[in-house]
């Protein structure tokens, strides 16, 4: 359980004012100009002692990413990309970051930038996010109009500029190098890797792409020390994380826990319990759309942070939690999101291309009891066929639903396939 004093999310609910004024009275924008003469090194030093790892889903270690930098310019500008394109299913914690505390993410970027040398940042928010792009725009004019951004950024010396663009509502656009093309004005198609961005990114030049929540917590961590949020969670796996409850909870939110939190308690704690009772849990999606479910045997003393969810086969991604009771078809659910893969796919991969309309059909007969129990195995094998073999991680992220079925649910698709489409009309 975290302790309220510890909370960095302050405003996650929106029931405080969001501008300037209402950031300060939290505490935001205090001292930054003494962060920033930090410098570099310090900042980075920091970051990499208090264990942030990314909360977009990958959960690299953020200093470590900060490192890879260039430390001697070359001539060309170092950047900061911010990837708000919140769009995994499930997941809706950077919005009320964007719409509540916009203030926090514009510090933090402005102390991110510090800590790669980078002379802007460039938010690329979500095309659908409307008032969250109205409310950060207001944010960033606010903080150069009273001298936080821009030349001379808090009177530190340090000029850094911080620019917003909207998307168009791509999925692929989430990840960081179709994201850094879209930015560019072209088709969000991910780029093939070496060279990483951070060697060749936004227009040729070194780029780290960040998510939200990881930074907006920089500035906390910059003025708390590194001591106090690494002994948040566990080791490795420290520090607070925004959770999303949504699906068959009796209050659905998100909140701002402790890394490492119990699945139960966070279930009960704030999401007011699974509908009818914890013995009527199905499974949970632990991390939004693209990691793979868990049944709820395994749910009973599930570990919410990174590594824990590994060890089980699945992964905190956005730390989105799906919960599904006993009610729900698990075929027809994750059939569900086999059609989402299919549609956002970007076609430049062909097992991703191909791959996922095949999935979405197989998958399709077997809700509807039209597929046969050999099918089973092939399907499978059409996911091994997948993952790994794109450019991008949209393949593993495409097909993990569907192991994860497989995994823990095959006997509910054997059931399925030889009960038949005749029996399933008559239920």
């Amino acid at each position: 359980m975290l302790r309220h004093a510890d909370h960095i999310f302050t405003n996650l609910h929106g029931h405080q004012e969001w501008r300037l004024k209402g950031a300060q009275k939290r505490g935001g924008w205090d001292g930054t100009k003494a962060l920033v003469k930090l410098g570099r090194e310090k900042i980075v030093e920091i970051v990499k002692e208090s264990g942030l790892r990314g909360r977009g889903g990958a959960g690299f270690p953020t200093g470590l990413k900060w490192s890879f930098m260039p430390k001697q310019s070359d001539g060309r500008p170092s950047y900061l990309v911010i990837n708000a394109d919140e769009s995994e299913p499930g997941t809706c914690k950077d919005r009320d970051i964007l719409r509540h505390d916009p203030h926090l993410l514009l510090e933090g970027a402005l102390l991110a930038g510090v800590g790669m040398g980078a002379a802007a940042a460039y938010i690329y928010i979500r095309g659908e996010f409307y008032r969250e792009a109205m409310h950060l725009q207001a944010a960033i004019d606010e903080a150069y109009a009273a001298k936080l951004l821009g030349k001379n950024a808090c009177g530190s010396g340090y000029d850094y500029d911080i620019y917003l663009h909207r998307g168009a509502g791509a999925y692929i656009c989430g990840e960081e190098t179709a994201l850094l093309e879209s930015l560019e004005g072209k088709k969000g198609l991910p780029r093939m890797k070496p060279p990483f961005p951070a060697a060749v990114g936004l227009w040729g030049c070194p780029t780290t792409v960040n998510n939200v929540e990881t930074i907006a917590v920089v500035p906390a961590i910059l003025r708390r020390g590194a001591p106090w949020f690494a002994a948040i969670g566990r080791p490795k796996n420290t520090g607070t994380k925004i959770f999303c409850l949504s699906g068959h909870v009796n209050t659905p939110c998100t909140v701002e826990e402790s890394m490492s939190i119990p699945l139960r308690e966070l279930i009960d704690k704030h999401g007011g319990g699974v509908r009818g009772g914890w013995d009527n849990l199905l499974a949970v999606i632990p991390g939004g759309s693209s990691m793979p479910l868990l049944p709820k045997s395994i749910c009973d003393d599930l570990i919410m942070d990174f590594d824990s969810l590994v060890s089980v086969k699945s992964g905190l991604g956005t730390a989105a939690v799906v919960v599904m009771d006993k009610s729900t078809d698990i075929i027809k659910a994750v059939q569900r999101l086999a059609h989402f893969y299919m549609h956002e796919s970007c076609g430049q991969c062909t097992p991703c291309r191909e791959g996922t309309g095949w999935i979405y059909r197989v998958m399709t007969r077997m809700a509807e009891g039209r597929a046969r129990v050999e099918e089973i195995d092939v399907l499978e094998s059409v996911t091994k066929g997948i993952e790994g073999h794109t450019i991008c991680a949209f393949g593993e992220g495409a097909v993990w639903p569907i192991q994860g079925l497989l995994r823990h649910f095959r006997p509910e698709l054997e059931r399925r396939a030889l009960r038949g489409p005749q029996a399933m009309a008559a239920e």
